[in-house]
């Protein structure tokens, strides 16, 4: 699944960069908008919810075929979410980077554009169109490919996530010295989910970085047990954007009863 979703990423680029090209993107640079930091909003006290907005998935298929952005990130915005996380991906997601501005517009909270990021023409489009953060999946990229794109978004002041899945992938993570380490709980080749993913590798983060623990979390007793190892924020989009209520459900996932700030660090 992961070699056709990157295979389509990239002929995803092409098409777009055959309509724009990337010395466009560079030339409006300039007129982004305000700074909203997304590794700040990561570290502020207790476990901060980056709250998803997504159409469907391949593993979950339609999701949510009539939320429209404003509405559901203005629901995760009242409702307490410190940050947005927006697929861009559509032919397997829905998505849109019309969805990431429109998301920009409709809020505060700094924004990740979550997508299968395989060439540095997708930085620049991201921070074009009102993302503060992208998504690095370290399965997706080779040593120097995910070198490369994280100096490069770093210099358009670009957060990173950096996503691993097991310990050989978290140990190249560290060796970039990503500042924030998103844990996914899914196996991106056989698409099953287990939150042990996490718990299995917080005790090899070093102290100082922020943790991201993605997938298959839905509930407060999750939350809990998740805050409890450590884990600094969680990214939730399935149990929100099939909410009855998404508001509501926010609140119910962003409260939280611990202290921390950085993992590790009290």
């Amino acid at each position: 699944m992961i070699e056709q979703l990157i295979g389509a990423a990239r002929e995803g680029v092409e098409e777009r960069r055959g309509r724009i090209p990337q010395a466009d993107l560079e030339s409006h640079l300039s007129a982004r908008g305000d700074d909203r930091p997304f590794r700040e909003a990561l570290v502020r006290p207790g476990l901060s919810l980056i709250a998803e907005f997504k159409r469907r998935s391949p593993s979950a298929g339609e999701i949510s075929a009539t939320a429209t952005v404003d509405g559901q990130v203005e629901a995760y915005e009242r409702g307490g979410a410190a940050a947005l996380s927006v697929l861009t991906d559509e032919r397997h997601f829905g998505g849109s980077l019309e969805d990431l501005r429109d998301a920009r517009a409709a809020c505060d909270l700094p924004i990740l554009r979550k997508d299968f990021i395989v060439d540095p023409y997708q930085l620049y489009e991201a921070a074009v169109n009102g993302a503060d953060a992208v998504l690095l999946i370290v399965r997706a990229l080779d040593e120097g490919g995910l070198r490369s794109l994280y100096e490069e978004a770093r210099g358009l002041d670009l957060d990173c996530l950096v996503e691993v899945h097991d310990a050989g992938e978290l140990e190249r993570a560290l060796e970039l010295d990503a500042d924030v380490i998103g844990v996914n709980n899914r196996n991106l080749d056989a698409g099953t989910v287990d939150l042990a993913t996490t718990y299995e590798l917080m005790p090899d983060v070093p102290a100082g970085k922020t943790v991201v623990a993605e997938s298959g979390i839905s509930g407060r007793a999750e939350l809990e047990e998740l805050e409890r190892v450590g884990v600094d924020a969680v990214l939730i989009g399935e149990a929100l954007m099939s909410a009855a209520d998404p508001e509501a459900k926010t609140r119910e996932l962003a409260e939280s009863h611990e202290g921390t700030r950085e993992h590790g660090l009290p």
